[in-house]
């Protein structure tokens, strides 16, 4: 399997796209990577990091796209970005998978506009698998469209399912509407029209899920649209820092709570690894023709190293064509 990975993309590219692409090689024998970026830099960064072999490889790029830049934009103009090289090796079929840590808006722009998307479905989606209570979940759409259909609510889960049920093997994955209220009628227009579709749908439907009730896990694919799931990713995220960061300073504040927290430690230490976003590697963007994996913006090493984890999990369960098969079936 050939994965292309943004060689410049996110906080902390290219030492730790590197460091994690080297990490990677050593765990999947069957891998080949193309890193993409300034030929002289990266090899500068494998060099450094004494990687001597033959399976990760450099394509020159000279540009870079950063966030401030128009996404629409910054994809038609930097053809010669680090971003756009690795899109097109996609498209191409010269890779199977590209991961990027970049720009979101920059990377969905490119996954749709550069390698496309599958035939009928009508907006791609970004799912993003989050930790809760009682297991991991999927939050779909978590930021590519803001406004949508209730259609596309329908096709969503559709693609959701079928990624859940086959990434982590949960048969007949459970399937709820992120909404106000748990009663059908609860809602604005587009959550009440998605409803009705889906329920109508051979999905294995459970209703509305109130915001309070994500956290717990109970059902495994939460459905919305990119603005409400945007902002469920970003709260989540904000909670847990704030919760692990006040835990600290309290343990901290005393001899009598930091022996506490020594005695503690192995219970802190799973709760964080449970909760830790880099355990996932990535958020999978539906609806293209290609593997796209989004990499968080701060991912280090490990973060890379899983989301190439993903990436291949992605491949060898033959999603894409899973996929297309479920559009096909249930959308006519």
């Amino acid at each position: 399997m050939k994965i292309a990975v943004d060689g410049m993309g996110g906080d902390y590219a290219p030492h730790s796209i590197i460091e994690g692409c080297i990490e990677a090689c050593k765990t999947h024998s069957d891998i080949e990577i193309i890193v993409t970026g300034p030929k002289e830099l990266l090899e500068k960064e494998l060099s450094s990091n004494g990687y001597s072999g033959d399976r990760i490889k450099v394509m020159d790029a000279k540009e870079i796209i950063t966030n401030n830049e128009h996404p629409v934009m910054a994809i038609r103009r930097k053809k010669d970005s680090s971003l756009y090289k690795a899109l097109e090796l996609v498209k191409n079929k010269d890779a199977d998978a590209i991961i990027s840590a970049g720009s979101t808006g920059a990377f969905l722009a490119g996954a749709t506009l550069v390698v496309g998307r599958i035939k009928g479905v009508n907006r791609p989606a970004l799912a993003p698998i989050m930790p809760g209570k009682n297991g991991p979940f999927m939050v779909i759409d978590c930021g590519a469209n803001a406004d949508c259909k209730p259609i596309n609510l329908l096709q969503f889960a559709l693609m959701g399912e079928t990624y859940f049920e086959n990434i982590l093997n949960i048969d007949n994955p459970t399937v709820g509407v992120i909404n106000i209220g748990s009663e059908e009628e609860k809602g604005n227009e587009l959550t009440k029209e998605a409803h009705k579709l889906i329920k109508d749908s051979t999905l294995n439907f459970v209703g509305n899920v109130e915001p309070r009730e994500i956290p717990e896990g109970k059902v495994n694919v939460l459905v919305c649209d990119g603005f409400v799931g945007n902002t469920v990713l970003k709260m989540y995220e904000g909670v847990a820092a704030t919760i692990f960061s006040t835990l600290k300073e309290q343990i901290m504040s005393s001899f009598r709570t930091k022996i506490g927290g020594i005695i503690l430690k192995p219970v802190f230490d799973k709760f964080k690894k449970d909760f830790d976003y880099k355990e996932y590697g990535g958020a999978a963007f539906l609806g293209v023709d290609g593997i796209c994996i989004k990499a968080h913006g701060s991912s280090d090493a490990k973060a890379i190293k899983n989301a190439i984890r993903q990436a291949v999990n992605f491949k060898q369960n033959d999603i894409l064509n899973k996929i297309r098969g479920s559009i096909e079936e249930k959308m006519v």
